[in-house]
């Protein structure tokens, strides 16, 4: 059987005593070949006895579309949760006998258009599209992207912190308030005072002087919960310019954990979060198979030296 115990085109050929190929034409129903009625009726049997689902390859087929994928990754999204996303994805609808097709970065309308036009997409995702349009379903407090951003505060409360700020990047990521707006509503819930926000801008020298700044503001924050790893790294940086002990005077965790993390004095706490799963659902969605018992899994604390 396939990875992950999903079957494949590959053990539907060993089944049925066929090439990967002749399960394909059969599977796909090409026209343009001519396979007897026996082999045809085993295959088919084949798949059916082992559980292999074809409707999201069929559909698209009938629709004309090609077998690619298109996902979009945003700037500020290429930490471990996209690489995770993306593998899923990929493997999934590698599984299928569809192509991904990664973009990174700005994209512009004009440009989508242009892909669409160029190889007909048999869908087009962008990661964390939910999140942009402002939709949380009711499930992501328990196992979802907010429920992930709830660890991170929820972590620094264990440690007996009440006065929390978030910080932020300098650019105006997609995902930025989002992330603050679960933060704050799980210091709600938590029945922390309202979180604090300040921004940690480039260069060095800037960033240290936006901290200290901040600090000044707010003597009574313990306690600060980064964006992600790499504002964690700037804001450690900029405590350790500013002669700040971590996590004496000051407690640091990250989000979305980079290896970079582990690298820094004092190592990073930091969340990590497998969306390999969440990459699977996406693809399966995206061919129109049910998702098939797949679920997301909650994210993790590594716990370092900086909380």
């Amino acid at each position: 059987m396939g990875r992950s115990g999903r079957v494949t085109l590959n053990d539907v050929a060993e089944a049925s005593g066929v090439s990967r190929a002749t399960v394909s034409f059969v599977l796909n129903d090409d026209p343009r070949q001519t396979i007897s009625e026996a082999t045809r009726e085993r295959v088919l049997q084949a798949a059916h006895d082992l559980g292999y689902v074809v409707h999201g390859i069929a559909r698209a087929l009938r629709e004309g579309s090609s077998r690619i994928v298109v996902l979009h990754v945003d700037r500020g999204m290429e930490g471990n949760f996209s690489r995770s996303y993306v593998k899923g994805l990929d493997e999934e609808l590698a599984e299928h006998d569809h192509v991904l097709l990664v973009r990174h970065g700005r994209q512009a309308p004009e440009s989508t258009q242009k892909i669409i036009a160029a190889i007909a997409p048999r869908a087009v995702l962008r990661l964390g599209e939910i999140y942009m349009r402002g939709e949380v379903p009711s499930e992501d407090w328990e196992n979802g992207f907010a429920a992930n951003a709830s660890l991170q505060i929820g972590h620094l409360a264990e440690r007996g912190h009440t006065h929390i700020a978030m910080a932020l990047p300098d650019h105006d990521y997609p995902l930025t308030e989002a992330r603050l707006g679960f933060a704050r509503e799980a210091a709600r819930r938590l029945g922390l005072p309202p979180l604090e926000r300040f921004v940690v801008p480039r260069p060095r020298e800037v960033g240290g002087s936006a901290v200290g700044a901040f600090l000044a503001a707010c003597p009574a924050v313990t306690a600060v919960a980064a964006f992600d790893d790499d504002i964690a790294l700037r804001t450690l940086t900029a405590l350790r310019d500013l002669g700040r002990r971590v996590p004496e005077d000051l407690a640091v965790i990250g989000f979305d954990e980079t290896e970079h993390g582990s690298l820094s004095t004092p190592a990073l706490t930091t969340v990590h979060i497998d969306a390999e799963v969440l990459g699977r659902i996406a693809a399966r969605a995206a061919l129109g198979i049910e998702a098939g018992g797949l679920s997301p899994v909650l994210g993790r604390i590594v716990v370092r030296a900086s909380v």
